[in-house]
């Protein structure tokens, strides 16, 4: 009995060390998963042009007493304003947004987390006179995550926001590398915040055609719309519970994935309440990116807004209006750039 149990263990021991032997070994180790692919450039959209309500814009344009750019186009039909829409105007705040955009590039790629904590210290500021309600809010800096500057840079255009924006993305030529990327041309970002306030030229530097900014609105809608998460609520006038830096980490509108961080922030935008949305039904959604110049010897430099206007059909129109160097007052630059979208509402809300 003793030496059978003895060759019975024996053999236990032998099938035993053969089966670790001829064991797979798993490995403990994962490969990196393959970043989301570069963007890349849409195809051309057929415009229609509408030659009444060009002349219509054209009247509502000489209020202004100074130089108007218009692009209107309703994305899923084509039908198209233009006026001077391949001239050069200063974009001011505007090219917030495609900073905002290259940020939110690298971080699809895998570059760049939506929350990062980056540091922002007292140099980092934009001079007094320049809007910044971080710097006001926060006078020694801190760390804020992407998300925060985002929603700071274009809900309240803050220009210390955006330049650490800018920096994070790897400066103005990252920028201009990325609006090549998508095929947006005839836009250029040149400074930062800081160097734009320095003097009057600078503002000229960073400019835009009409066009160009359409084509910037069109990318942005088109990358936006597939996004997995749902659209946000309806927006009330003062934007309550939009406010992309107040949102709760398990709040279902907080998706890092996609660019709904900045549709957030542009639908609740602070400044511009009486541009683009201001004679526009009530409720109506308009994500929109202001920029405003300086006055000297009485002329305005930029006096800007461009975004997207959803309409009561679903269609939506990309618009960018800019009026640079106007000696009309801020009331009436302001009413011009509304007059305009009412315009194109009036007529393409009722027959598209």
């Amino acid at each position: 009995m003793f030496k059978l149990k003895t060759v019975f263990v024996f053999t236990a021991l032998v099938l035993v060390t053969v089966a670790c032997r001829n064991s797979v070994s798993v490995t403990n180790e994962f490969p990196t998963p393959e970043p989301s692919p570069w963007s890349t450039p849409l195809p051309k959209i057929e415009l229609k042009p509408d030659v009444e309500l060009e002349k219509q814009i054209a009247k509502i344009a000489e209020e202004a007493k100074g130089k108007v750019g218009v692009a209107a186009v309703v994305l899923e039909t084509g039908d198209s304003v233009m006026l001077n829409g391949d001239q050069h105007f200063p974009m001011q705040s505007v090219y917030k947004l495609p900073i905002a955009m290259a940020v939110m590039e690298q971080i699809k790629r895998g570059e760049l987390d939506l929350d990062e904590k980056i540091g922002v210290t007292k140099e980092d500021m934009v001079r007094q006179g320049q809007r910044s309600p971080l710097r006001d809010a926060n006078p020694n800096g801190g760390e804020f995550s992407i998300r925060e500057l985002i929603g700071f840079s274009l809900m309240e255009s803050d220009g210390t926001a955006s330049d650490v924006l800018m920096r994070v993305a790897g400066g103005a030529e990252e920028i201009q590398s990325y609006l090549s990327l998508i095929g947006v041309q005839d836009m250029a970002v040149v400074n930062t915040e800081k160097e734009i306030g320095r003097d009057w030229k600078t503002q000229y530097e960073n400019w835009a055609t009409p066009t160009a900014a359409v084509d910037l609105l069109r990318w942005f809608h088109e990358t936006d719309k597939h996004a997995d998460d749902p659209m946000p609520p309806t927006p009330t006038p003062d934007g309550a519970g939009l406010n992309c830096n107040c949102l709760p980490p398990e709040h279902p509108y907080r998706d890092p994935s996609d660019f709904r961080a900045i549709t957030r922030s542009l639908i609740a935008s602070v400044p511009g309440a009486k541009r683009l949305k201001a004679l526009l039904p009530a409720g109506t959604i308009v994500a929109h990116k202001t920029g405003t110049g300086g006055t000297q010897n009485g002329i305005t430099g930029a006096t800007n807004d461009i975004g997207i206007i959803t309409m009561p059909n679903g269609k939506n129109i990309a618009i960018a209006v800019f009026v640079s160097d106007s000696p009309a007052d801020e009331k009436t630059r302001e009413a011009v750039i509304a007059k305009i979208a009412k315009a194109c509402w009036d007529r393409w809300a009722k027959t598209t």
